[in-house]
């Protein structure tokens, strides 16, 4: 396996799978993926409304029957986040399906703050965010902020206009944890130089913008009583009032400037390293600028960008790290407890960052000593079940060219096979990418 065949299959994709084919020309094979559906949403899965209707009928079957119920929310749930885990395991796309979890990253909405509504959140990534990934932004962030999941991860559900007519009635007020993180996290950046008063602004066109588990195949809707009259100024942008303020909000963020220069840093941040350059950077916004943030486009640039094939200037986040393993052992599903212990004891559980910032993407945040400790302990536990592979011929078919004559020793001179796969996974050269 040549550089450019392991650069496209690890730095763009989620790692070899044992025995897979090697494309023939690796950027056809990376482009291929971006021009064609993705493959997950063949699958089926949970709807927004399927998942709101089994969250009704659980509240309502506990005020029924006064005690525990079998939960149909969590029927789709488990199965749902199941899937998800396993996918970049056995994705034959995995380009897009590693775009899917930056995407994911960028629009983070956690498990433990969304309670017993979690099962919305396979219904998000299905319909938010994996439609999205080659579309525009756009599209993308009009979605994820329509979203029940994400209304209710910041909060916004308990936001209600001051002068609104609810307002008037009980005194309620702002809640402006959804405008912060959308200007902070999801577009501009403090770079843009935003104010106080543009986050209160930007609250303000958000409020009336709510999910009713009475209505749940609605969806998210608009409920102009709770929705701040007037029309509202962020960044010198005057929208009108009412749910219009919201789309008119959304296309001039999706199209700022400074939100292009964000989301070309974070994705070359991902695709280059920690640092990239800055001419890298600007050549992505560029492309997200002209073509009215087109993330296809984007993604097809990024191929494009020399820097990006250059090897090893990643290193793997530890869910990255696991998949890339276990695509290498050839597993065709999880292993027992994969979700409640693994990615735990690895540091990054599923879906469930400390903060809205999502998962870290450099190498201070995953290449500390007790960390890599934990994986090496993570890799004997796991090896101990499934030692039947080559450790030598292995390294060779996972590896090709990143392979050094320091790990090809190290690998022969084991001890026993275990040892050697142990030794393999937890080389320099398979944490980074």
């Amino acid at each position: 396996m040549d550089t450019s065949t392991a650069q496209a299959l690890i730095r763009f994709g989620m790692g070899r799978r044992k025995g897979e084919a090697l494309p023939g020309d690796p950027v056809a094979w990376l482009r291929q993926q971006l021009l064609q559906p993705d493959p997950a949403l063949a699958e089926p899965g949970p709807t927004t409304a399927q998942a709101l209707r089994a969250i009704q009928r659980d509240q309502q079957a506990m005020q029924t029957m006064g005690g525990a119920t079998t939960s149909q929310a969590e029927a789709l749930f488990t199965p749902g986040i199941e899937r998800l885990a396993l996918t970049p395991v056995i994705t034959a796309a995995p380009f897009r399906e590693r775009l899917v979890w930056f995407w994911i990253n960028h629009f983070t909405v956690s498990l433990r703050g969304v309670g017993d509504r979690r099962s919305l959140l396979i219904a998000y990534v299905r319909e938010a965010i994996r439609p999205h990934v080659t579309g525009r932004f756009e599209d993308m962030l009009t979605a994820v902020m329509h979203h029940p999941v994400m209304l209710l991860y910041l909060d916004n559900i308990s936001s209600v206009g001051p002068a609104s007519p609810f307002g008037l009635k009980t005194g309620r007020g702002l809640n402006e944890n959804l405008a912060r993180e959308s200007l902070e996290l999801h577009t501009l950046t403090q770079a843009s130089g935003y104010t106080q008063q543009d986050v209160t602004e930007y609250a303000k066109i958000l409020t009336g913008w709510t999910f009713n588990l009475d209505l749940p195949d609605q969806g998210t809707h608009f409920a102009l009583s709770t929705h701040e009259p007037g029309p509202k100024t962020v960044l010198g942008e005057t929208v009108p009032h009412g749910a219009a303020g919201l789309a008119r909000a959304l296309t001039f963020l999706a199209h700022h400037p400074a939100t292009h220069r964000n989301l070309a840093l974070k994705l070359c941040r991902h695709f280059i390293a920690d640092n990239p350059p800055t001419g890298a950077v600007e050549r992505i916004a560029d492309v997200l600028r002209r073509s009215g943030g087109d993330l296809g486009a984007a993604s097809m640039a990024l191929i494009d960008l020399p820097e990006a094939w250059v090897p090893q200037t990643k290193l793997r986040g530890s869910a990255d790290f696991a998949w890339a393993v276990l695509r290498g052992l050839g597993f065709d599903t999880l292993p027992p407890d994969f979700l409640g212990f693994h990615l735990f004891a690895l540091d990054q559980p599923l879906l469930n960052p400390d903060f809205p910032a999502g998962f870290p993407d450099t190498a201070a945040d995953w290449g500390n000593g007790a960390l890599l400790l934990r994986r090496a302990e993570w890799l004997v536990a796991l090896i101990n079940f499934h030692q039947d592979h080559d450790p030598v011929a292995l390294a060779h078919d996972l590896l090709g060219a990143h392979l050094s004559e320091t790990t090809l020793a190290t690998v022969r001179g084991a001890a026993s096979r275990r040892d050697a796969l142990v030794l393999l996974f937890a080389s320099p050269e398979f944490q980074r990418r």
